[in-house]
């Protein structure tokens, strides 16, 4: 008498974990993406026949650990200061200063630099090193 067993091997493949691993490697890659450009506006802006540049000059103020003051490597007298900077920035359209200070200075004396600054309505940057 023959015998047939109802037990037949049949392969398969288990793929409820698929879903798991798909739904985080997406996660994963949607916040990469957002962290790596987060400031990022993408805009098609309008085309011009010609172009026109803006050039700011820049003057450095510069003052040395004796109290020593300097606009463009020219030196001034402190209490000179504001005419000269006004002599200078005339007829400059957004006027920037960068600002070279001595570290051994001290803070009153980077104030009052900066005060001149603002009464005449000039930028000021501070230049910093590494």
């Amino acid at each position: 008498m023959k015998l047939r067993r109802k037990n037949k091997f049949a392969a398969e493949v288990a793929t409820s974990s698929l879903n798991d691993i798909m739904f985080f490697l997406l996660l994963f890659f949607l916040i990469i993406s957002t962290v790596a450009n987060p400031n990022v506006i993408k805009l098609l802006l309008p085309k011009a026949s010609s172009t026109q540049q803006l050039s700011k000059k820049q003057v450095t103020l510069s003052v040395d650990e004796n109290k020593q003051y300097f606009i463009d490597k020219q030196p001034i007298q402190a209490d000179n200061l504001e005419n000269e900077l006004k002599s200078v920035m005339a007829g400059i359209e957004e006027p920037t200063v960068v600002v070279r200070f001595d570290k051994s200075l001290t803070v009153q004396d980077l104030v009052s630099v900066l005060e001149t600054g603002a009464k005449l309505n000039i930028k000021m940057v501070m230049a910093t090193s590494k």
